[in-house]
């Protein structure tokens, strides 16, 4: 009985040829085109900053352990990509935005007036409690808890429409971010260290 083998080269060399590196990245720049888009629809005419510019993604990050195989692969065959786009074009994500538009309306006089504040995670809540008048206080609460579960809603809407529930996270802490930087000056947020700040 005659054995066959296959020289050790030509085995790598398929192996190889049968391997596609796919580099899914979170499309940050992306995130923040679309939410700066979704925000100033919410926030109506109001002035606020323009988008920050973002520092181009590498396209690829090395760490030294796994840099000899990840190299060598990518020397017998270069990375495909999934170039990603963020889409927030679903009537789920429409209808979260019509509401948060009506609602903002609402909002818009507490902000001014520093009673309420834009948190760290992408929500709003009663920053100064005695600025709202007694009577108002119930209805002021009311509405930052439905902002607060449309929001929620639309981070993870956003994540899922694009097919990646994993970048909720990262949808949520973009949104955080450009929420505060679309908004007027005077309005009040929370900084890193947890601490408000007035902007």
């Amino acid at each position: 009985m005659k054995i066959i083998r296959i020289p050790v080269a030509m085995t790598l060399l398929l192996f190889v040829a049968a391997c596609v590196t796919i580099n899914v990245y979170f499309p940050a720049e992306a995130a923040q085109k679309a939410a700066d888009r979704i925000i100033q629809d919410v926030y109506g005419e109001q002035p606020g900053e323009t988008a920050a510019p973002v520092e181009p993604q590498s396209r690829l990050q090395y760490n030294e352990t796994s840099f000899s195989g990840d190299v060598l692969l990518d020397w017998f065959i270069s990375p495909a990509h999934a170039n990603a786009d963020i889409s927030v074009n679903t009537p789920a994500i429409q209808q979260l935005k019509a509401s948060m538009e009506k609602r903002h309306r609402q909002l818009a006089p507490y902000y001014t007036s520093g009673a309420i504040g834009m948190t760290r995670d992408g929500e709003v809540t009663l920053r100064d409690q005695k600025v709202v008048p007694l009577k108002d206080r119930n209805a002021v609460k009311s509405l930052l808890s439905k902002e607060n579960d449309d929001r929620s809603a639309l981070y993870r809407e956003i994540a899922s429409a694009n097919g990646h529930p994993e970048w909720e996270p990262e949808i949520r802490n973009t949104f955080a971010k450009r929420w505060v930087s679309n908004a007027p000056a005077g309005w009040w947020y929370m900084n890193t260290q947890g601490a408000w700040v007035q902007k």
